[in-house]
Formats: C-alpha cells, structure tokens, sequence
C-alpha cells in the first residue's frame, strides 16, 4: 500500500511543482518507460493470453444459451455475461469459495480430469424461491441446502452442463456429464493446488439479487486440445461448418421442447361418483368410438387423430391438420 503524505508533505510538493523543480511530463515518461510485469517462475502460467481471449469468446456463447434457458424456466428476463477470464492456481480458486456451495463436478467426456461449475448461494436461492412460487429474492441468513432443495439445484446445473456441448462443438464433440454436486469446498482435491486452472467468472442479474457463476477448467482437462484453442482456430472451423442451421430461426424452434398431448374424451362427475367407482364400471365421454380425438401442442388443438396400437404400445395417426385452435 502507497505511503500516506501529511499536510506539510503535500503542501511542499504543490511548491515543487509550482516553482518548476518538478516536471510533470518527466515524472509520466519514465513511469511509463518503466512498466514491470511479476511472473512467478515456481508457478508459470500455462494458458496464454490468446487461450483465455478464446474461452472468454466460448464463455460469451455459454452465458447466452444459459439466459436463455433461465429466462424460460423463471419467466422472467435474466441476463447473464463474461466479467473476467484468468489463470490462477487451483488453491486460490478453493480458498475463495465459502460455505455452504452449489458446485457442480463435471466429467468432460471425451476430455479426462474434471471440470467445476459453481452457483453462488445468494442466485442460487433466489431461483429456488422463484421456482417454489415466491417472488425470487435472496436469503438473509444463509443456510444449508435442504433436501428437496438440492436436488432442484442439482437439475438446474445438470441443465447448465448440457448447455457446454455447444460452445466446444468447433473444438472437441464433448459429452458433459454430472458427475456429482458439493455443498462443502473444504474436500475438493481432485487435482494439486498449485495446478494452474483458467477461471470464466459470469454476472447473473435476476431481478434485484446479483449473483456470480465461475467455470473453472484445469490445464491438464485441455491439454489434449491446446492447439485447437485460440480464436482464429474458432473462427476458421465455424466458417468451414457453418450451414443453413446457423442463420436459419427453424433450427432454434426444433430445439424447444413442447408439451404434446392427445384427448381421447372428456366427461364430468360428482364427488361422491368418484369416489363410488368399482372393478369394471364404465365412464361415458363425450365423443364416440367413431370421432376423432383431439391433440394438443401446449394448450392449443393442433390436429385430429384416430387413436391405435403401433408395434404393441398406444399411438395416435393424424388425420387433420387445424388452422388454429377450436372453439
């Protein structure tokens, strides 16, 4: 830390420079020729600048898909974007992790070694509420997770992990998978502490709560792609496999997952028939064996069907396609 100056201190460097004994624009020339970098040769850093400018781009593709994934699942908009990449050792990764964690161990496959994904508990908790019908604020006191908790927290981040195909697919066909979620950082030592990892650290806003999400890659996970990693790589692969898919919006429609459903009739009864029903007793609907039953694409009628089996399990034939939805 810089040395305070006392009053008489100051004031007799405000004379210097008014009666010309100091040089401003000196003073500026030679701190500027004199520009030191530290570089710890027991630790050197195993991922160039280019390496983490090509993850930080991949990080930027991630944080996109994941808004949007989150912005479907809460029903609100929640930005996300890339504040920081950098290569720090393993050990100050840990060390700046506190208690109670949502911290997602993920096997890379093909990849070996691992990879960590952690939510921050604030964020965290603030989707719980949201998801369990609150408003989605943050906690006061912060808490273990309890057990339903966390298993809504472990497929949320099954969900982000998925979402890591996309960014890699110029690089590698990864295949993610969890391998398990840790709540306490006092027993990660998967890998040694001074084994350098790159560190992608995102801003998550949520409505009023700010959270952070890191991903967190250990050297010896990308080893085997190093060469592959440096954005005119990137940019040469993307150009060589780009296809109608990348500009054309019906591939991204062919990836939402719409709820399908077919109605085979629909009928009302009391309470009390409910209730009285036995072994063998019929229930009326309203159509007949002869009409066309009705199927749905989320909560709109879509198409007409005649119900049937298709190699011993239920199927349904469409037989009309609807404009729009009946009345």
């Amino acid at each position: 830390m810089s040395e305070l100056l006392s009053q008489e201190e100051i004031d007799a460097l405000f004379e210097a420079l008014n009666t010309g004994e100091l040089d401003v624009e000196v003073i500026s020339k030679a701190d500027k020729e004199r520009v030191i970098k530290e570089y710890n040769f027991a630790r050197p850093t195993k991922f160039s600048r280019e390496h983490l400018r090509t993850l930080e781009l991949m990080g930027e593709n991630y944080a996109r898909l994941i808004s949007q994934y989150l912005s479907g699942m809460l029903r609100t908009l929640v930005p996300i974007k890339v504040v920081s990449s950098e290569a720090i050792t393993f050990s100050d990764f840990t060390s700046a992790l506190s208690n109670p964690i949502a911290l997602a161990i993920i096997d890379p496959l093909p990849l070996k070694n691992n990879m960590l994904l952690e939510l921050s508990t604030n964020i965290a908790f603030a989707f719980l509420e949201r998801l369990l019908g609150g408003e989605g604020t943050a906690l006061e006191h912060v808490r273990e997770f309890t057990t339903i908790e966390l298993v809504i927290i472990i497929r949320i981040l099954e969900n982000f992990i998925d979402y890591l195909r996309e960014p890699w697919e110029n690089m590698i066909d990864l295949k993610p998978r969890m391998s398990r979620v840790e709540t306490n950082s006092q027993i990660l030592n998967m890998i040694a502490p001074t084994e350098m990892v790159a560190l992608i650290t995102f801003s998550i806003q949520f409505g009023a709560v700010d959270g952070i999400m890191n991903l967190c890659i250990p050297y010896l996970t990308v080893e085997p792609i190093m060469d592959k990693l440096n954005t005119s790589y990137q940019f040469q692969t993307s150009d060589d496999k780009k296809t109608e898919r990348d500009t054309n919006i019906e591939y991204m429609l062919k990836r939402a997952n719409i709820p399908m459903k077919a109605v085979v009739g629909q009928t009302r009864i009391t309470v009390r028939e409910f209730l009285e029903l036995q072994v063998n007793d019929v229930i009326r609907l309203d159509k007949t064996i002869e009409s066309l039953i009705d199927v749905y694409v989320g909560n709109v009628v879509k198409f007409k069907a005649v119900p049937g089996i298709y190699k011993n399990k239920s199927a349904i034939q469409i037989k009309e396609i609807l404009e729009r939805e009946d009345d």
